[in-house]
């Protein structure tokens, strides 16, 4: 199969600047995405982006991911409604170090022979004086054309405004296109369906530049059934790194995507076979369907490939453990081993230890109120150690505490806090 109708057929094609790409794709081609730098790692967004690279790499194209070095320090304007702030140069080289290093371990578990390439725009933006750059970059773009392009025309039209810096973005990213079909062969450059005046910039730079024919693919944005964004969750993004998110985190994450958006999210973040997938999907529709078990083998497959067999391996220790209900041992020592990669909290003695559990659960922030807390019991949502707590005067107590140390709360199906004492 082309690589192309694998995409289609999966809903990651958005757009394609030219109508012979399929064509173009029946051969081994370069192709590049490249990823901005404006934190130390990247987010379930962007998991889109690296399965499409993943796909390409396993039909045997040659991958290069480039990270913004350079263009990190401008600020990509693309879908933003008002300008980006400014990083440190030592942060984004920091970011950058972190996205490299995660995208190599990424991609070393995906299929392919051919090794990925890791780039970063900083070596050859940075040689450019700000007049050559002008003289012969410059020269070749032209006003109408890049006052056309939909992501400064929005910007334009708005109370923000743009900026001259956010401006001459698309100029740098379509140098990118050209330098890198120039020195590595770069044919195809991918993007998300924002990135879209940013690709057609580089390809009509490289044909004013007397270039090879260059190609432009877009995949669309990660959302949900009802068109909101996927990604964020009460902490904010849901990252891809073990140090911002632990995979117990993340896996959780994907156990509460809902059911109508299981099918989609299949098909773009797995190597799932579609036939498998709409099997899936049929089942969810009968009777006996046991409800998450879709959500289960979402979350393995996706906690496996950004994390791999150990951390899929630790959430499902965590979550076995920290369930609601579950008759999983408690003790000192795995609770130990799953405080890192779950919520935790220390806390005095004296702050909970014959105190109320509304009063310590509003106190603390796990829930919004008392009466929020009330329900909460009421509703049998409230757990200590695993089991519900049925009395809405509930007093915690010091024989209560796993091996003198630990409580276990879950607030709900999804939150649970690692309470250690401090006496």
């Amino acid at each position: 199969m082309n690589v192309y109708d694998c995409l289609e057929k999966r809903g990651f094609i958005a757009g394609a600047t030219n109508p012979h790409l399929r064509k173009a794709l029946l051969q081994p081609i370069s192709f590049y995405l490249g990823f901005d730098p404006t934190a130390d790692s990247l987010h379930l967004g962007h998991l889109v982006g690296i399965m499409v690279m993943a796909w390409m790499k396993k039909f045997g194209h040659k991958t290069h991911a480039l990270v913004g070095g350079a263009t990190g320090r401008i600020g990509d304007p693309s879908g933003k409604s008002v300008e980006r702030p400014f990083l440190e140069d030592a942060i984004i080289t920091s970011n950058v170090q972190a996205i490299h290093k995660f995208l190599e371990k990424i991609f070393s578990r995906a299929a392919g022979e051919e090794k990925v390439v890791f780039l970063n725009n900083n070596d050859w933006l940075s040689q450019f004086s700000f007049i050559d750059f002008l003289r012969d970059v410059g020269k070749h773009f032209r006003m109408s054309t890049m006052l056309a392009k939909e992501s400064v025309r929005l910007r334009l039209e708005s109370e923000e405004g743009m900026s001259f810096t956010e401006f001459t973005y698309q100029m740098l990213q379509a140098y990118d296109f050209y330098y890198l079909s120039k020195h590595h062969g770069v044919t195809l450059q991918l993007g998300g369906t924002d990135q879209w005046g940013n690709i057609t910039a580089g390809i009509e730079l490289g044909r004013r530049l007397s270039a090879p024919p260059l190609y432009g693919l877009t995949f669309p944005l990660l959302t949900r059934s009802d068109g909101k964004k996927f990604g964020k969750s009460e902490g904010g993004a849901v990252w891809l790194s073990a140090e911002r998110l632990s995979p117990y985190q993340f896996y959780q994450y994907l156990m509460g995507i809902p059911d109508a958006d299981i099918p989609r999210m299949m098909a773009l973040l797995t190597f799932m076979e579609m036939e498998e997938i709409q099997e899936i999907e049929h089942r969810m529709s009968l009777s006996d369907y046991i409800p998450n078990s879709a959500q289960k083998r979402l979350a393995e497959e996706v906690t496996r490939f950004v994390h791999g067999d150990d951390g899929l391996k630790i959430a499902q220790q965590v979550t076995a453990t920290a369930s609601p209900g579950s008759s999983a041992s408690l003790d000192a020592k795995s609770l130990e081993v799953i405080a890192k990669d779950m919520p935790h909290e220390e806390i005095a003695s004296s702050e909970i230890l014959g105190q109320r559990f509304v009063d310590v659960a509003s106190a603390r922030g796990w829930v919004s109120s008392k009466s929020e807390a009330m329900r909460l019991i009421k509703n049998k949502g409230a757990y200590l150690n695993n089991i519900a707590i049925d009395d809405p005067f509930f007093i915690f107590d010091a024989g209560q505490l796993i091996d003198k140390t630990f409580f276990l709360i879950s607030i709900g199906k999804k939150k649970k806090i690692l309470v250690r004492l401090r006496f």
